[in-house]
């Protein structure tokens, strides 16, 4: 059901964004933030926010992927703060009560879900007043860019100008992809208000994979495509053209 990214659980501008709305929520609120992460998979994102000092809600359908999340949370001694809801997305409405979170994430779901559009609904009403909803998609231009270069310009194409970027016979895990202004769009329609809109890895994913190609990169490489990555991510249009999307949405007060 979930989408892994080549690019891990998301760049350093992600982590930043996500550990900021957290220290947000302790502000507003007595306690641990409260994290639901639909079609949280192996733990990437809940492991180390349980060990953060989160309470955290993983919605995951995979048994495999629960027990490989169940081990690596005792490992790090996080179990005790990390709960398991063996379903999907349609089960947000029938086993979680609404306003349970301070933050949820949806993070390579919305490309494969059956319909988006009642996926978010039911984020928007899980999440508390005041709180925010973390969304991390494929980008419908990255993707379509990509194909452009590679020669494949009839798929190029025909992914430019489908609806809701879906490309009809595509054998990729991804199903449809995402725009900004698509994404305003259905956030908005489930009355969440964007708060940012960034790029994730607008470059760092080419220049990473010709640095292996290339036996490696130094500290001042790396940091280098940081600092790129941080303005680039914030500025049409090369936001516009990342690898992915990243959204926090928030639910009015």
């Amino acid at each position: 059901m979930r989408t892994e990214y080549a690019a891990g659980h998301g760049s350093p501008a992600v982590r930043r964004v996500l550990v900021d709305e957290l220290a947000q929520a302790r502000e507003r609120r007595s306690g641990r933030p409260r994290v639901i992460d639909v079609g949280g998979g192996t733990g990437g994102w809940a492991v180390p926010l349980a060990g953060q000092g989160c309470d955290v809600t993983v919605v995951e359908p995979s048994p495999d992927a629960v027990a490989t999340l169940r081990r690596r949370a005792r490992e790090v001694g996080a179990d005790d703060r990390i709960t398991v809801v063996a379903d999907d997305v349609d089960a947000l409405a029938h086993r979680l009560p609404e306003g349970a979170a301070d933050l949820v994430l949806a993070h390579g779901l919305l490309e494969v879900v059956d319909d988006p559009a009642a996926a978010v609904r039911a984020f928007a009403a899980v999440t508390a007043p005041g709180g925010a909803v973390s969304v991390l998609v494929a980008n419908r231009h990255a993707a379509v860019l990509h194909r452009a270069l590679a020669g494949r310009i009839a798929e190029a194409t025909a992914l430019l100008t489908a609806p809701d970027g879906v490309l009809s016979g595509d054998s990729e895990t991804v199903l449809r992809r995402f725009d900004t202004s698509g994404l305003e769009l259905l956030l908005g329609g489930a009355g969440l208000a964007v708060a940012l809109m960034q790029g994730d890895g607008v470059v760092a994913d080419v220049v990473h994979q010709l640095d292996a190609d290339a036996e490696g990169a130094d500290a001042d490489r790396e940091r280098e495509v940081t600092e790129f990555e941080d303005r680039a991510a914030v500025t049409p249009p090369l936001r516009d053209i990342a690898s992915r999307l990243h959204v926090l949405a928030r639910r009015p007060v």
